[in-house]
């Protein structure tokens, strides 16, 4: 068998980014005046990108602008957002733990996230994770962005990996629905940002914990793929 791969997503997987994504967004809308959004709002909010998330921030207010209007706002966003990094964004509990484990057993990391890829690559550096991955992909990486199949194919070609042998571990329904067109495997977590329960998105298996996460784990969904 070629060399697993584990792909993550970012924003709810990796990285528990949300207070500091909120931030921004405030930050971003309130130059329009608008009321701030809440937490609760994040699972509407995040997982396909800035532009969208500003999109769909704007619909919640019931605020419609013109196209250049969301181009100032996303130019906004992305500086108020890098330039606030790491912010208080944090790895999951277990998640550095895990991936001690899959690299020891010599398994490859990538990351595929709709995020920005300067904003991923920015981030991890700062969190110093950047060296644990063979590959980092954006939502402008590619052409396509999650859930279409091929920005998880073109992030296992980056990786120097195998189709045959990758895993796609993520919080959304854009994670499972690209695992899915990818034709991998996939590995749900509950702790994220979907709005729609994890079980409900057809994963091939669920972990409530990063401690669950091991060799075995994807070997065995490899194995069954």
């Amino acid at each position: 068998m070629p060399t697993p791969l584990v792909i993550f997503d970012l924003d709810g997987t990796l990285l528990d980014t949300a207070p500091d994504l909120m931030k921004s967004l405030n930050e971003t809308i309130g130059d329009l005046g608008l009321e701030p959004v809440r937490y609760d709002d994040i699972t509407f909010l995040v997982g396909a990108g800035a532009r969208a998330m500003i999109v769909r921030a704007l619909e919640m207010r019931n605020t419609v602008v013109h196209d250049s209007e969301i181009e100032r706002l996303f130019g906004r966003f992305i500086e108020f957002y890098a330039n606030s990094m790491p912010g208080v964004s944090t790895p999951y509990p277990g998640l550095i733990e895990a991936l001690d484990r899959l690299d020891a057993a010599g398994m490859s990391l990538a990351v595929c996230t709709n995020k920005t890829e300067s904003l991923a690559r920015r981030l991890l550096d700062l969190l110093d994770l950047t060296g644990r991955f063979s590959a980092i992909t954006g939502g402008d990486t590619f052409p396509v962005r999650k859930p279409h199949g091929d920005h998880i194919h073109g992030t296992i070609e980056m990786a120097l990996g195998s189709s045959n042998a990758a895993v796609m571990i993520g919080d959304s329904i854009n994670d499972i629905h690209a695992a899915k067109n990818a034709g991998i495997p996939s590995i749900a977590v509950p702790f994220g940002y979907s709005d729609t329960a994890v079980q409900h998105l057809g994963p091939n298996r669920i972990i409530q914990h990063y401690d669950e996460l091991t060799p075995d784990l994807v070997t065995g969904l490899l194995s069954r793929a």
